[in-house]
């Protein structure tokens, strides 16, 4: 049922066109951008199926933000991508094919779709925001499919239960979305709570849970709890500094409500810090209860569906490292790497942007991987992307 275009139509047609009868002063704001994403990928073991050593795709990628202020209490949002893939690597992946893993919407709605394709290109649409949002005094209600944004560190995120993000997916800087009910109410100036109810086909991909923020020494503080999935969820996290050093941190217990999933600890510790000459450094730890501290093997940075708040690393512990600096207004170079120092793998991460003019840039990066067999990053690879981003 939820998988028919009529309901597809039906679902976007309430979001368009929301209490018209309480329009009173309208504005609408349409923006986004247009980008090319080119990858070049040389895999550590051939991809079974094919006889390349290495494998190229381009992604022409638009995005379209759609607001519609409809009153001054409620605002209409839709948000989607439009991505046109192609080259060897859509051609020569292996059955069911490179469109069956990007055709996947785990929403209650399906709103994602191949609009055409062929045996080396496809075009996919989805639409990854579609919500109402209500705002009077100090409640707020967001229904639809929205970001809720439990996170507070830049990398890892236990406290994210609802729409969990993989580093690795930097193109998609929106993040996903997932189809919830959201009301918050704002107690003071820097607290609030806040419930959210997110349905599902099933008892799997079910949650819901609430959140409470507070500030207090100069911190802002968080507890969560509720039910996630067959998990009882239980979480905190906090944001600071330590003699202007940036301090944050996250931690949730998950708690099997039955025998089909196990108990979990994930947390989450990171430090970051900008000196006056606009030097960026950043590390940060994580700790996986039920990470492995053998060789962990089996990751797949391309595609991870199985990625949750409860599995954010294959490994017991994981080590982030960040570098970045302007090198001139206009040119900035990073360094990043992820190190498993139970299984020796490592990813390293060098990037370099350029604004080419306004609201158009150029980057080149690359995510290169490096371990024994089986190891966590020791099968992938090294990837290389160049990019070219308009913003309108």
């Amino acid at each position: 049922m939820y998988n028919s275009k009529y309901t597809k139509l039906l679902f976007i047609l309430m979001i368009v066109f929301p209490f018209k009868a309480f329009v009173q002063e309208s504005k609408i704001n349409l923006d986004g951008y247009v980008k090319e994403l080119f990858m070049f990928y040389a895999p550590e073991n051939p991809i079974p199926g094919t006889n390349q050593d290495y494998l190229t795709s381009d992604i022409i990628h638009n995005r379209l933000n759609f607001k519609w202020y409809t009153s001054n209490k409620f605002t209409t949002v839709i948000e989607m991508r439009n991505r046109l893939f192609f080259g060897n690597f859509i051609k020569d992946y292996p059955s069911p094919g490179y469109q069956a893993i990007v055709n996947v919407d785990n929403g209650l709605v399906n709103m994602s779709w191949i609009t055409a394709q062929s045996n080396n290109w496809f075009v996919h649409s989805m639409v990854d925001r579609a919500y109402i949002d209500y705002s009077s005094g100090k409640w707020q209600v967001t229904v639809g499919r929205q970001r809720v944004n439990w996170g507070i560190n830049f990398v890892w995120n236990p406290n994210d239960i609802f729409n969990t993000f993989s580093y690795f997916d930097f193109d998609y800087e929106e993040r996903p979305g997932t189809d919830a009910v959201r009301v918050q109410y704002y107690s003071g100036v820097t607290s609030s709570a806040e419930i959210v109810y997110k349905p599902g086909q099933d008892s799997i991909q079910a949650a819901i849970a609430g959140l409470y923020k507070f500030t207090k020494w100069n911190y802002d503080f968080q507890f969560l709890g509720g039910q996630s999935g067959d998990d009882w969820v239980l979480g905190t996290g906090w944001s600071g500094d330590i003699r202007g050093v940036g301090f944050r941190g996250e931690l949730t217990h998950f708690e099997p409500q039955n025998n089909l999933s196990k108990q979990a600890t994930v947390a989450s510790v990171s430090f970051d810090y900008t000196f006056k000459s606009s030097f960026y450094i950043q590390t940060s730890v994580l700790y996986t209860s039920n990470g492995k501290t053998g060789k962990a093997g089996g990751l797949n940075v391309l595609f991870n569906p199985e990625m949750s708040a409860k599995q954010l690393s294959l490994a017991r512990y994981s080590l982030f490292g960040q570098i970045s600096k302007p090198i001139t207004p206009l040119f900035t170079g990073s360094l990043s790497g992820i190190v498993n120092p139970s299984d020796g793998s490592f990813y390293f991460g060098p990037a370099l942007t350029y604004s080419l003019m306004k609201n158009l840039e150029v980057m080149l990066t690359g995510q290169l991987f490096f371990g024994q067999p089986e190891t966590e990053y020791g099968d992938i690879g090294q990837i290389a992307f160049g990019r070219l981003k308009w913003n309108f």
